[in-house]
Order: C-alpha cells, then sequence, then structure tokens
C-alpha cells in the first residue's frame, strides 16, 4: 500500500504574487499538478494534499484531478506539524507514505519509482532522496556511510566546519513506513531557530534510515521566487526539446521555442525560430512551423506550413499552408490543401479542401465548400449587434476584393461576387452577383476655390 502526500500550503511570500505558489504555471501547468504527475505511475492508493494559504482556491483548481483527498493545515507551523495532519486521515493506513513539496516540480516519475524500490527492499523505516552539489551552503548535510545508511542531518547553520565540507545535502523527499512514522510524530519539537516542527527531525528518531542519491541534481530544484521558477522553466523546457529532437524534430534554434508538456510532434517536423507551443497541441509529420508562430491547442495535419501566425483551438488538415500574419481563431476547421494568406482572420468557422482565403480578410461563423476563392479584403459580416449569424459559400463560388457578406446568407455553388459588392440577400448556384453603387463621373471637375 502506498499514499503520497503533498505539502502545499506555503503562502510563497517571495513569488509576491496574489496566486498561491503551488498553483504558479510552468510550460502549461501548474507547480502542485506537475508533482502530482510525478508520482502518478506509482498507482498510490491514497493520495493527500495538505493545504493552507488560499486552501479553496487550491481545492477548486484541482477538484478535475479526482481522487485527491485535501487537509488542512491551520496555521501553518512547519513541514513536521503538515505531516502531523495526517494522523486522523491516514489512521489504521497499513503501508509506506511518500512525502513530496508541492513547489518541486522537475522530479522525474523514474526517480520517485528508485525511491521507493530502495526503501522497500532495505526495509527501512525512512528513506530520504539527497544530491550532490558543488555548492551546498544552506542546505542540510547528510551524514551517511557507503551503505547509504544514514546516521543524521544537520542544517547548515548548525554544521562544524568538518560537516560543512560534505556536498550530500537533504532534498526534502521522504519515503516512510507510515506506522512507525506515525509513533514519532507527536514527538517533535519546536527546539529551533524559526520554532517550527521540522519533518527533519523524524529522520534521527527512525532506524533504520537510508537515502537514495538523485543522478540529475536539476531534479530537486525548489521554488521560492520568480528567478527560481524561470530557472525550473528553463530546465523544463530544455528536456520537453531534447525529447522531441530524439523523436525526429528539427529544431533551427532551439533555445528560442518554447513547448508545453502536451505538445506533440510529428516526425520530420520542422521547427523554426522563435515559436511557440501551449495547451495539447498536436502536430503531423512533415510539416514547417515558423518563424514567428504561436499554436494553443491546435490540430494541424501532415505536411502544413504555417509561417509568422497564430493558431488557437484550430484543427488544420494535411497539406495547408498558413500565413504570414494570419490569425485562426477557435472553431476554425480547414479541410486539406486550403491556403490562408496573410493578414487573414478566420473564426469558428469550416474551410472546404483546396479554398483559398489568400489576403486582408475576414471570415467568422461561415461554411465555406470546396474549392472556394476568397478575394481580398472580404468580410462576413457576421454580428447584428444581439447575435451572430453564419453565411455559407457553396463550392467553387469565388468573391471579389472588397466584398461584405451581411449575414444570415447563402451563395450557391459557382457564384461569383463582384468586387466591392455589399450582399445581403442569399445568391442562387452559377450565379454573378453585384451590389455596389453606380459609378459616377464628372468630367473637367473643378473643385471648390
Amino acid at each position: 500500500m502506498l499514499a503520497v502526500a503533498v505539502l502545499a500550503a506555503g503562502k510563497g511570500t517571495r513569488m509576491k504574487s496574489d496566486l498561491p505558489k503551488v498553483l504558479q504555471p510552468l510550460a502549461g501547468a501548474t507547480l502542485v499538478e506537475r508533482v502530482l504527475s510525478s508520482c502518478a505511475g506509482l498507482a498510490p492508493q491514497r493520495r493527500l494534499l495538505i493545504v493552507g494559504h488560499q486552501a479553496d482556491r487550491v481545492r477548486t483548481t484541482l477538484e478535475g484531478a479526482g481522487g485527491l483527498e485535501f487537509v488542512l493545515q491551520q496555521p501553518q507551523l512547519g513541514t513536521g506539524h503538515a505531516v502531523q495532519q495526517l494522523l486522523a486521515p491516514l489512521a489504521g493506513f497499513e503501508g509506506d507514505l511518500l512525502v513530496l513539496n508541492g513547489d518541486v516540480p522537475l522530479l522525474r516519475p523514474e526517480t520517485l519509482e528508485q525511491l521507493l524500490s530502495r526503501h522497500r527492499a532495505s526495509g527501512a523505516a525512512v528513506t530520504l532522496l539527497t544530491a550532490r552539489l558543488a555548492d551546498p551552503t544552506g542546505y542540510g548535510r547528510v551524514m551517511a556511510n557507503a551503505a547509504g545508511e544514514v546516521s543524521a542531518i544537520v542544517e547548515h547553520r548548525d554544521c562544524n566546519d568538518e560537516q560543512r565540507r560534505v556536498d550530500l545535502i537533504n532534498a526534502g523527499i521522504y519515503c516512510f513506513n507510515w506506522a512507525k512514522l506515525a509513533a514519532v510524530l507527536p514527538d517533535l519539537t519546536t527546539d529551533n531557530d524559526q520554532g517550527e516542527l521540522y519533518l527533519t527531525d523524524t529522520v534521527a528518531l527512525l532506524s533504520p534510515a537510508m537515502h537514495v542519491q538523485v543522478a540529475d541534481a536539476d531534479e530537486i530544484n525548489g521554488i521560492n521566487d520568480r528567478l527560481q521558477l524561470a530557472q525550473c522553466e528553463a530546465v523544463l523546457q530544455q528536456r520537453l526539446r531534447e525529447h522531441w529532437m530524439r523523436e525526429g524534430v528539427s529544431f533551427i534554434d532551439p533555445g528560442s521555442c518554447t513547448l508545453s508538456e502536451g505538445t506533440r510532434l510529428g516526425r520530420d517536423v520542422v521547427v523554426e525560430p522563435q515559436c511557440h507551443f501551449r495547451g495539447n497541441t498536436v502536430v503531423g509529420e512533415g510539416c514547417r512551423i515558423g518563424p514567428g508562430c504561436l499554436l494553443d491547442s491546435a490540430t494541424i495535419g501532415d505536411r502544413v506550413e504555417i509561417v509568422h501566425s497564430v493558431v488557437r483551438e484550430a484543427t488544420v488538415a494535411s497539406g495547408c499552408a498558413i500565413g504570414p500574419f494570419a490569425q485562426l481563431r477557435p472553431g476554425t476547421v480547414l479541410e486539406s490543401d486550403c491556403r490562408v494568406g496573410n493578414f487573414v482572420e478566420i473564426k469558428n468557422s469550416n474551410i472546404g479542401t483546396g479554398s483559398k482565403v489568400n489576403h486582408l480578410s475576414y471570415i467568422g461563423d461561415a461554411d465555406l465548400g470546396t474549392g472556394v476563392n476568397v478575394g481580398a479584403g472580404t468580410i462576413t459580416a457576421n454580428y447584428d449587434g444581439v447575435r451572430k449569424h453564419r453565411t455559407v459559400i457553396g463550392s467553387g463560388s469565388k468573391t471579389g476584393a472588397n466584398s461584405v457578406l451581411v449575414a444570415p446568407i447563402t451563395l450557391g455553388e459557382g457564384v461569383t461576387v463582384g468586387a466591392g459588392s455589399t450582399l445581403t440577400k442569399d445568391v442562387p448556384s452559377g450565379s454573378l452577383a453585384l451590389g455596389r453603387a453606380r459609378q459616377l463621373v464628372r468630367d473637367n471637375w473643378q473643385g471648390p476655390s
């Protein structure tokens, strides 16, 4: 049996934010969501989140996670005090307790698997995660022998000169035999500089105590301020880019691009500089993205080219070309081999196979058939001031430059709209539609003097 407890009660004063620290975003997910994700593969029977500062806001944010138990720590009197709040919820629980911090988001699942495996294989009362740092200043030093047995954890300020030369530090991640931990939790005292109850003090009360050294010290990076948040973002972004490059994606300038955890990229995708992927974006094989693109929760087919454009919550089928300077807004669906050119905005519309919206147009709440050609400056006037209305354009139709289609309106198949027309009524298939004022020319005109 395994229970996981995540410490998420702190205020995070140094973040200087109205948002609780554990809800700060990192590569598209909150810090605490990343921590919960890191232990999902362990399939714990119980998942407990210890909350305090803005507890209701944290609960609301995570209410969709499912299977979470929220435990209130009020007031917050240290890590030991936080875990003491589990004595009632875990009464009678038989198994191990993994304790994680809600502001340590870079732990790899395989690291936690190794920690739990070693803990169970050794029969330890507690196994802690450790790391070796070139500069361990400020961290508690772990005194351990070659077999991995821990004799003590000494806080930096309490170390003597010899102990300060130890580079093995406590990462603050623990795996406990819950029954043994529950027996000593009431014995913790506030006899320290901060007047708090420290979870580290339980290590001296439990035997045997073991440690597992993490291979990559970046995994234990905690976040207390915006600088550390940015540093963790950089580490995570590098991990994501390296992963996709190993999967067959080319980044022309990797450091200029960012990804979300939910991004999925196909083989032979080329990502130009200054491209950013957000949400659950999926890009098919053989695409060329960028330079200068933002894709947010977009679904992109194979062999698509997108240049200097924004695509949000839109679906683009294979063989399309988009940009430069186009915007596909939520609800847009492009079928295969469409062309969307410069300074075009499309919203909540379906664009049929092989259709073209090449430049300077707004297509909103519209349904276009196959092979439609939208002339420069065409506008679907979809809003009457109260409601949105749809425009329907049949296959093979084309609009002239600077046309305005006032919805609701339907153009049949093979319709030609003359340049400069404003249409307010339906047009049957195979027709030419003109809706513009008669041109007036006055010869030898002399303006007012």
